[in-house]
């Protein structure tokens, strides 16, 4: 698990910098903090960097990035990540008398590159990846990112190159690249959710999860497609296989959750596992203590506020496989404390101060000599664990009458007042794109489209004109996959829908790598393994949520490792508390915001409306709103204080000198 960047010029005759490389790699020690190198083409015109942080083969040398390969060298490769089954895989080309220099998960890319090139490589990969591959002899670059897009990949064509990395502040550290908001970008950190494959910033996109970015160089130019390798893909509604019992079901997904875990158990360091009080973590945490018959390492975030905190469920289930159990307790001065810190790795804007809770606790993680933990991700989109799941398919229904679906409503909503306004929508919220094809609107969305208004009031005049008449709904919706939605049921679609947008673009971001990495270290989440999710979404709706109850199917195949009271447990949503939620917390959260909200500094950067941040701070802070509403504005507040943070760190800020100043005192030298 590592940092790769690089620097694809469109002449022959321009060379790429080394120094560059090598601050692009420095401005990213934290994701690989155990060494890194760079590499430039016979021509210089090609150049990558790697920073490391090893966990398969810890070699400094021998495993050192990037690679290079081919009969005259005339490949060049730098891998973000972990391919699991590769022993088996690199063992069976061996036997085909193909040789490996290193023990590196990563070596097996460059050998089946050089057996079979790009398409037919992908179909062995399995785990969280990214990955650069230049080809001389095509004169191509692949940029590649995973099937889910766990690992991050982003990039930018400026006039004399395309300039890739795994983290915004890679390309930022390159001085060609220009750094600034556009209006649509801005509106949608105001509302959370993003366009797929977009970012805040001009010309910035990313490797969309499931694609391959080819980028032929033709006459001192770029020609660049994307191309698709893999989807996650529900059955028609005519062609799920009901004639298979329940029984057959659970023993598959059992079958397939227990080779994603044990797979993700290979590593050259001790591997951890994080454990929160839902049956997601608690079957990985089990699965694990099962496979290696001693006690692994669980790490628990505990909250002061008793409405969010899970961990007495998580006590119980730590005792139940005898794990080693850290609990670290953070308070709201935690959380407003590391705002900024924190916004310097999630690149993004954050709604809820979970993001900083994991970042509190990866910290944590990485002081007690873990690199490693496994985590429980992908579960609720796979199973239909999130209460907008289930109110879709009551909704619209597979086979539910009409009394039924109105008490299984009225049952949802009220089981989950404490999280309406985020997880929920405080009313129905329609776009007229997602109406039109599906008939509806996913729930799941709602929320977030429900900060629409808000959000286009609240920047400033600048880009007021620019967003006026631009539809966020539309924009994402436009990049989605139709022929993935049609003839799918309701829920199919909406789970479809959350995985190419909040899925990626926040839980796998700022709830993820972005925070894990920012203290070297991984994350594994088991729950997305590929094979896994195909297994998951062959399982009908009805199996998925049955009697009301979410994940049923994961449930029963789990059942023998859980507790009874997990076992029974409805989900709760993992979130941090919001800052209303206790005085401290709101005056923590009162200090950032006269800091970064006061009408000197939004004067002063200009990205926002001081009168319309003016009345809405007055509105959270002085009315009486009710508790969802509450949850909005929280949000919403937030929203605001990470584009300002956004603003001051990656574009006030000057990167480039950042970046060499951190080489230099790295000692990270051409």
């Amino acid at each position: 698990m590592c940092g790769i960047g690089g620097v694809f010029n469109k002449s022959k005759d321009k060379s790429v910098e080394p120094q560059i490389l090598v601050n692009m790699a420095a401005i990213q020690s934290h994701r690989g903090p155990d060494g890194f190198g760079y590499k430039l083409s016979d021509d210089a015109s090609v150049g990558f960097c790697h920073a490391r942080l090893s966990i398969i083969d810890l070699n400094e040398n021998r495993a050192r990035q990037p690679f290079v390969g081919g009969a005259e060298n005339h490949i060049l490769m730098a891998h973000n990540g972990e391919f699991y089954d590769f022993q088996r895989i690199r063992a069976d080309l061996v036997a085909q008398g193909v040789s490996f220099s290193s023990k590196s998960d990563s070596e097996i890319l460059l050998r089946l590159y050089e057996k079979y090139g790009i398409d037919e490589s992908l179909s062995y990969l399995r785990g969280e990846f990214a990955f650069s591959l230049f080809d001389a002899e095509q004169d191509c670059l692949y940029l590649v990112r995973d099937r889910f897009g766990i690992k991050p990949q982003y990039w930018i064509e400026t006039d004399d190159s395309l300039i890739f990395g795994s983290e915004l502040k890679v390309l930022f550290a390159h001085p060609s690249v220009e750094r600034k908001f556009t209006g649509e970008g801005l509106v949608h950190q105001l509302m959370q959710v993003m366009v797929p494959g977009s970012t805040a910033f001009a010309g910035v996109k990313q490797v969309k999860p499931g694609y391959i970015l080819k980028v032929k160089r033709v006459n001192n130019k770029f020609q660049i497609t994307e191309e698709k390798f893999w989807d996650i893909n529900f059955p028609k509604k005519n062609t799920y296989e009901r004639d298979k019992s329940e029984k057959y079901f659970i023993e598959n997904i059992r079958k397939e959750l227990l080779r994603a875990v044990e797979l993700r158990m290979v590593a050259d360091v001790p591997v951890g596992c994080y454990l929160s009080g839902g049956i997601d973590s608690c079957s990985i945490l089990g699965l694990a203590s099962a496979i290696s018959q001693k006690s692994v390492k669980a790490f628990t975030i505990g909250f002061s506020d008793e409405r969010y905190d899970e961990t007495s469920i998580a006590k119980e289930m730590a005792v139940a496989t005898n794990a080693d159990h850290e609990i670290l307790k953070i308070n709201g001065d935690d959380l407003y404390g590391n705002f900024e810190k924190v916004l310097w790795f999630t690149e993004r804007s954050i709604y809820n101060t979970l993001a900083i809770a994991k970042y509190l606790m990866s910290k944590r993680v990485n002081e007690l000599d873990y690199k490693v933990v496994m985590t429980g991700e992908g579960s609720d989109e796979l199973f239909g664990g999130y209460p907008a799941f289930r109110k879709d398919m009551y909704t619209y229904g597979v086979g539910i009458s009409n009394s039924e679906s109105e008490n299984l409503k009225e049952n949802l909503e009220n089981s989950n007042d404490i999280f309406k306004g985020a997880m929920l929508a405080n009313e129905e919220i329609s776009n007229q794109s997602f109406k039109e094809y599906l008939g509806f609107t996913p729930s799941c969305l709602q929320p977030w489209l429900a900060c629409e208004t808000y959000a286009k009031s609240l920047v400033s005049s600048k880009y007021k004109e620019i967003t006026e008449t631009y539809d966020p709904g539309a924009a994402i919706f436009g990049e989605l996959d139709l022929e993935q939605l049609e003839n799918r049921y309701a829920i199919d679609q909406a789970q479809y829908v959350w995985m190419k947008t909040m899925l990626e673009g926040q839980i796998l971001t700022w709830g993820g790598d972005r925070v894990d990495m920012s203290n070297s270290m991984e994350a594994r989440p088991a729950f997305l393994d590929h094979h896994l999710a195909e297994a998951a979404v062959a399982v009908p709706p009805e199996l998925r949520i049955k009697d009301n109850v979410e994940k049923y199917v994961l449930r029963e195949a789990m059942s023998g490792l859980l507790p009874e009271s997990l076992y029974k447990r409805e989900k709760f949503p993992f979130m941090a508390p919001p800052s209303h939620a206790d005085k401290d917390n709101l005056s923590s959260m009162q200090e950032i915001v006269n800091e970064f909200l006061s009408p000197e500094r939004i004067r002063e950067f200009g990205i926002l409306d001081e009168t319309e941040v003016n009345d809405l701070l007055n509105k959270f802070f002085s009315s009486e709103l009710d508790a969802s509403e509450k949850v909005q504005l929280d949000a919403i507040i937030n929203h605001l204080l990470s584009v300002q943070i956004l603003y001051k760190i990656f574009i006030i800020e000057d990167i480039p000198d950042k970046a060499q100043k951190m080489a230099d005192n790295l000692g990270w030298k051409v």
